[in-house]
């Protein structure tokens, strides 16, 4: 009997290692139809089940995502927090004026994780927006800054 897209994503904090897997892989597999699950599983309380979802969204570049992506960027989990990022990188394009929208965000962390991904994103547009974070009372967002500025000016 086939399992559900609740059942796949219960699956997905699961301690053997070859059900987690088989679940992000029938997961993926679902398409659109396991999008807006996805989307809500960023909201659970178990790290593994935020972290496969944002991986599974991101290899989808499902844009519709972005916002919820955005939002758990101030989890309280750096694993999920790094994930996270990483879709955000993913997703290319789409993601750039939501990202700069959240440089100013009150959350260090979040303005911080923003401005890496921006500088993964290779688009120099953003390079005025960076550099108001170069004098940013957070070292993390400073430096992220930097190397944002950095990697936009490699090209």
């Amino acid at each position: 009997m086939e399992k559900t897209i609740e059942e796949l994503i219960l699956d997905l904090k699961n301690e053997d290692i070859f059900i987690k897997e088989e679940a992000k892989g029938l997961l993926e597999l679902k398409g659109e139809e396991a999008i807006d699950p996805l989307i809500e599983a960023l909201g659970n309380r178990s790290k593994e089940i935020k972290m496969a979802a944002a991986s599974i969204l991101g290899m989808q570049k499902c844009e519709k995502a972005i916002p919820a992506l955005i939002e758990k960027l101030e989890d309280p989990n750096k694993l999920v927090r790094k994930e996270v990022s990483t879709a955000l990188t993913q997703m290319g394009e789409p993601a750039i004026e939501p990202l700069k929208e959240v440089l100013t965000h009150k959350n260090w962390r979040v303005r911080g994780a923003a401005v890496w991904v921006l500088g993964s994103l290779k688009d120099k547009s953003v390079i005025p927006d960076i550099e108001k974070l170069l004098e940013d009372e957070s070292a993390f967002v400073k430096s992220g800054a930097k190397f944002a500025i950095n990697e936009l000016n490699k090209e």
